[in-house]
């Protein structure tokens, strides 16, 4: 049986992978045949001796450039010619990635269809441009700084992705809860015992009314919102009683009431 959903990861240090992927959410998920990954050393394709990938950069400058040739050849090789999935590149120049692009990205996936995605880790410099231009169909970024390579944001994306997967995750609604994933911040989480160094968890969590409960996680979700990430609120889905809440923290009127 093929897992639901399949990633092809193509980089020059493929073995950065492994530790993480055999830990927690994702090993249970492999081990589950939800989802699959087959680590390809771009080096493999190369025909010199010293597996050379990379080279000066053309018109100068500093830092080495990529070589195209190696890429295509594995890509390829691994997923045809032209590629029969999408090929992503992780690169600081990519699409912002979010928790919408995770969901997009897990859509469709199953064991009637399985699903698959091609990662391409971006090093040095950058990437002949020839590669973007003519092999990669999308571009990703996991944020606006730049780190030494495209491993760590390859890693982000399989681990995000992965959260949606039905199954993949011991809550259902697990993925829909996350912070994010409502277009708000999440609401803050407590756990045994019910005081600690004289800090009492909120009376609402202990009273087993459930309508309450989701009213303190909501307005909770909504404060912690507007305090840290206001820039949020304009494209979040907000009620009626949503926007009411706002206003009174606005107007510094709010109080809380279901404790």
């Amino acid at each position: 049986m093929s897992a639901t959903l399949h990633f092809e990861v193509f980089s020059l240090f493929p073995e950065v992978f492994e530790p993480y992927l055999q830990t927690s959410i994702l090993q249970r998920a492999r081990q589950s045949n939800l989802v699959s990954v087959a680590l390809h050393n771009i080096r493999d394709w190369t025909y010199d001796r010293h597996h050379v990938t990379d080279d000066e950069p053309y018109g100068g400058g500093g830092g080495m450039v990529m070589k195209p040739e190696p890429i295509f050849r594995a890509i390829e090789e691994c997923l045809g010619a032209p590629p029969t999935c999408p090929v992503i590149l992780l690169t600081p120049q990519g699409r912002p990635f979010n928790q919408k692009v995770a969901q997009e990205l897990a859509e469709g996936a199953s064991f009637e269809q399985p699903k698959r995605l091609a990662l391409l880790c971006g090093r040095y410099e950058g990437i002949d441009e020839r590669v973007c231009e003519h092999l990669v169909t999308d571009e990703i970024s996991i944020g606006d700084y730049v780190i030494t390579g495209g491993e760590l944001a390859a890693l982000v994306v399989i681990d995000a992705v992965t959260r949606f997967l039905p199954g993949a995750l011991g809550d259902p609604d697990g993925a829909l809860d996350d912070s994010h994933a409502s277009g708000l911040l999440e609401y803050p989480h407590y756990t045994r015992p019910a005081e600690f160094r004289g800090w009492r968890v909120p009376d609402v969590l202990l009273s087993g009314d459930h309508a309450k409960v989701a009213l303190w996680r909501r307005q909770q979700a909504l404060l912690r919102t507007y305090q840290r990430r206001p820039d949020l609120l304009i494209n979040a889905p907000l009620s009626a009683a949503d926007r009411k809440f706002l206003q009174q923290l606005d107007a510094g009127k709010w109080l809380d009431t279901t404790e």
